[in-house]
């Protein structure tokens, strides 16, 4: 049983890697933009980012979700920006079974995905503060570390690859 936090700023391709990696293993996908309350989203929507106020409940929210498919013994693929390290305490923590995938790229590469992509709910004028709250994984939070600069079929290779090379 492993949970896999895929995390990283937004546009830098979470849903799909998370997406591609849940088929590949036959785990469960959480898309932990579906754990926001309906606030967080309109704030964002409004161009405003969030405070870490808004936050702690959903990052709860998500916790709690794994927390219960590790009790039931399933694995899942968790889609998170998770962009500091007390997010990720709270997602990661002690769980032994939970392995952290970081989704790393330039900014002037992951704002021109953000402009071609639609129906999204995050503008692309709040890349600047999801970098500004970054918070790149240190070594002892023994993160698989994946550049996003080729093309996506090699992204997602590459990180089953190391996902895989992780739990063995």
């Amino acid at each position: 049983m492993t949970i896999a936090v895929v995390m990283g700023v937004s546009g830098c391709g979470k849903t799909t890697i998370a997406r591609a990696l849940a088929e590949q293993e036959g785990w469960i996908l959480l898309e932990g933009d579906r754990f926001h309350p309906a606030a967080n989203i309109a704030k964002m929507e409004a161009g405003s980012p969030l405070t870490d106020d808004d936050r702690w409940p959903w990052l709860r929210a998500i916790a709690a979700r794994q927390d219960e498919l590790r009790a039931a013994g399933k694995s899942a693929v968790v889609a998170c920006s998770a962009l500091k390290r007390a997010y990720r305490d709270i997602l990661i923590g002690g769980r032994t079974d939970t392995v952290l995938v970081y989704l790393r790229g330039s900014k002037p590469l992951i704002a021109a995905r953000m402009k071609a992509r639609k129906d999204h709910f995050m503008p692309s004028g709040l890349l600047d503060s999801q970098f500004a709250d970054l918070q790149e994984p240190s070594a002892d939070e023994r993160p698989i570390v994946v550049d996003i600069g080729g093309p996506v079929e090699a992204v997602i290779r590459d990180t089953v690859r190391q996902v895989r090379e992780h739990i063995r």
